[in-house]
């Protein structure tokens, strides 16, 4: 018995170890940016590549997110129908305000807590479908960096608003200055500067071009589908 015990300790102690030096190599502080006219002119060029103008005039999209949460959104209106499991949820985005549609039947506070989980996956999976179109929302900050591998990026920082203040993104950009792929500075995630590819793009109806899939290092793809 005492035998197993140190051995389930070694394994122990050697993945305890194992994951420290994961995350000393994994993990990167934060780069530091240079605002200006030169960031800012890289942010409309981003946006551009990507055809900002048809995306402002984008009526209506409807997405997935990784087959489990669909999304109807109305941007003319300002709302969005979000479903998942058995839920059904219409947010009005302009005034932070909702309605349950499905279950028809639950208590105030059920629904109030519906609500508020519609938003917080809508404020996030609308990251993955539109985030290049919003460098200039308001409280944004765009800076140039160098990132310790010697790649220039444009970062992005969310210094109010949203569900997550403070986070930072950089952009790697191809020569047509459209993203290829995104590193986060985030609350949500545990290792800073983890990267994620913007690939595989879509051309929308109205012209507007959107990534369909975000692949991690590991394989993981946050992927998007049925989008139209």
């Amino acid at each position: 018995m005492k035998k197993l015990f140190r051995i389930l300790a070694i394994t122990l102690l050697t993945l305890i170890l194992g994951l420290f030096v994961f995350y000393l190599v994994k993990n990167e502080s934060l780069p530091q940016g240079t605002t200006g006219p030169k960031a800012d002119q890289t942010a409309v060029s981003m946006m551009a590549a990507l055809n900002k103008s048809a995306w402002d005039s984008t009526a209506a999209v409807s997405w997935t997110f990784k087959g489990i949460h669909h999304y109807e959104w109305n941007r003319i209106e300002n709302s969005v129908l979000v479903k998942w499991n058995e839920n059904e949820v219409l947010l009005n985005t302009d005034h932070q305000t909702g309605e349950v549609i499905y279950p028809e039947k639950i208590r105030e506070e059920g629904k109030e807590k519906l609500i508020k989980q519609a938003f917080d996956y809508f404020n996030n999976d609308s990251f993955w479908l539109c985030a290049p179109f919003k460098a200039f929302d308001p409280g944004t900050e765009r800076s140039l960096v160098t990132l310790k591998d010697g790649r220039e990026g444009l970062m992005i920082t969310y210094t109010s608003g949203g569900t997550t203040p403070g986070d930072s993104y950089v952009w790697i950009l191809d020569e047509n200055y459209q993203p290829i792929s995104v590193k986060m500075w985030v609350t949500i995630l545990p290792l800073g500067g983890m990267e994620f590819t913007w690939e595989n793009y879509l051309t929308l109806s109205s012209g507007a071009q959107v990534a369909q899939d975000h692949i991690l290092f590991n394989g993981v793809n946050i992927n998007l589908i049925n989008i139209h």
